[in-house]
């Protein structure tokens, strides 16, 4: 069984016990939460929303909190002695998949 849910503009494939980071959401650990917001669900026999799944939740709750690694951008155009660098670190919050119900 399967979910797709929706986060923060981008979708999630999930199964139950899956671990996934998600945007920052300032929880604490081990708070349960509910994620509504359900695109499709497979079990046995898929179901999609449009564009929710009526009565579908999957539960979760949360690990942690943290930053990713660091992502640098860098931009240079050629023969112009123009460079430009950047750097961005995502903070996310780390959350285990416990149900799926549809």
């Amino acid at each position: 069984m399967y979910a797709i849910i929706k986060n923060g503009g981008k979708q999630y494939k999930v199964q139950e016990g899956d671990i996934l980071l998600l945007d920052k959401m300032s929880l604490e650990s081990k708070t349960a939460i509910e994620i509504t917001e359900v695109l499709a669900v497979n079990n046995g026999e898929l179901r999609v929303g449009t564009p929710f799944v009526a009565g579908a939740v999957v539960k979760a709750e949360v690990i942690n909190e943290g930053r990713d690694r660091k992502v640098v951008i860098f931009k240079k155009r050629r023969r112009k002695d123009s460079k430009v660098k950047r750097g961005f670190r995502r903070d996310h919050t780390r959350v285990r998949i416990t149900a799926i119900n549809a």
